[in-house]
């Protein structure tokens, strides 16, 4: 369950991130209210990632997801450049993000030893 909460996590920082740049400076209010909602929302889903999966793993994956689909969006909706080097690094970025997520094997126990 940690890996949807951190899919939910990221899409929503994709809203957010598009947001902030959509609000200009904060300036449209619909807007600004919808990407704070979306920040809350983000953090919401990624702390309870957090409770499931090593913080590394779940950062690198929550904040690469994210940048994925902001960069993927940008270059698709709002005119970012869309270089074959930029395009070959968000390409490397997914490969890191699926190579994360299949080495991450299932956790080991620790047991603690009671007295008495």
């Amino acid at each position: 369950m940690a890996w949807v909460y951190l899919l939910i996590g990221a899409v929503f920082e994709v809203g957010w991130a598009i947001g902030l740049k959509l609000s200009e400076g904060f300036s449209r209010p619909f807007i600004s209210v919808a990407t704070v909602i979306f920040i809350f929302i983000s953090f919401y889903f990624f702390t309870k990632a957090l409770r499931l999966v090593d913080i590394g793993t779940g950062y690198a994956l929550f904040t690469g997801l994210g940048a994925t689909g902001t960069a993927v969006i940008g270059m698709t909706f709002l005119g970012d450049g869309a270089g074959t080097g930029k395009v070959f690094f968000i390409v490397l970025l997914i490969v890191g993000v699926i190579g994360l997520k299949l080495s991450d094997g299932p956790k080991e126990s620790v047991h603690t030893v009671q007295e008495g």
